[in-house]
């Protein structure tokens, strides 16, 4: 490889983003980054400090509470994935599930969250040979970013995968419970004030709905080659 690249990956949630971006970084040896993870993890925060319920949203408090919150990615050898740590304690488990998934939309609207994120965002990959995925990697974190990918598919596909996701974790859901929170995330997620979620006018549109993992990758890894050959 001549050179090394950054590749931004946007799109809807259950896309298959944080899949797509951990297959190149380890076929490229690229650094991985889920930044979906990291609005997670103070969301969580957010609901393990009563900030935020399904009746109230104390912005102001989790506001003042940013400084002393602490995240990064910790590599665990026996995953093969660098797992998100809060405040050094490993809650990558914790972050996944539907309850968090049902106010992530939320915390990530603060402009106070996103500037935070951001800037230890582009710092993760100010050396470049970086994948990065979320919702305004390509327009706000990496806009010069060498390539970048909007990945899409229907919200009846996307809450499927979901939903058999969290089942063969032993979680009690329903589909209904699923797809309402993939298309109220949809809406929050395109709709919002601060960086919302939009299609650069640079970024290679990629729907999904009928494609599988491998043919996926094949599809990205050439448009990589052609730009590190």
């Amino acid at each position: 490889m001549s050179s090394k690249i950054t590749i931004a990956i946007d799109g809807f949630s259950s896309t298959g983003k944080s899949t797509l971006a951990k297959q190149l970084a380890k076929q490229l040896g690229y650094v991985f980054v889920d930044t979906g993870a990291m609005y997670r993890a103070i969301t969580w925060y957010a609901m393990q400090n009563g900030y935020i319920t399904s009746e109230h949203f104390d912005t102001s408090s989790l506001i003042n509470s940013l400084p002393s919150i602490g995240l990064k990615f910790v590599f665990k050898q026996e995953v093969g994935f660098a797992a998100m740590f809060l405040n050094d304690v490993d809650v990558e488990t914790e972050i996944r599930t539907i309850e968090v998934s049902g106010f992530v939309s939320k915390i990530a609207e603060l402009a106070e969250v996103r500037a935070k994120l951001v800037e230890q965002q582009q710092e993760m990959g100010k050396d470049k040979g970086i994948v990065m995925d979320g919702r305004d990697i390509g327009t706000v974190v990496f806009p010069d970013a060498e390539l970048k990918l909007y990945m899409t598919a229907n919200a009846q596909t996307r809450a499927q995968r979901r939903y058999d996701e969290l089942v063969a974790k032993g979680d009690a859901i329903t589909f209904k419970e699923i797809y309402d929170n993939v298309v109220e995330r949809d809406y929050i997620d395109t709709h919002r004030e601060n960086s919302p979620l939009v299609k650069a006018d640079d970024a290679i549109e990629i729907d999904n709905s009928d494609m599988t993992r491998e043919s996926q990758l094949e599809l990205v890894l050439e448009l990589v080659n052609k730009l590190i050959a």
